[in-house]
């Protein structure tokens, strides 16, 4: 029982630690209406509109939320 303990505790820590909190508020949806040049995807997050482009077929790794000041 303590050692179920132990490794709840280690592995909230470990999440807390190794989670991207730059990319936490977005929410990055593939856009395929827009079209794009050679082996571009288009995403668009859908908490603040910011639009990105990748060529790894993942969604971007960093938030692209334009300044609000």
């Amino acid at each position: 029982m303590v050692f179920a303990l132990v490794g709840v505790i280690v592995a909230i820590v470990l999440i807390a630690l190794y989670s991207n909190t730059a990319s936490r508020d977005c929410r990055w949806r593939e856009d395929r209406r827009r079209t794009t040049s050679g082996d571009e995807q288009a995403y668009v997050c859908a908490a603040c509109g910011a639009v990105a482009f990748t060529t790894n077929h993942k969604p971007p790794f960093d938030c692209r939320r334009p300044n609000s000041g």
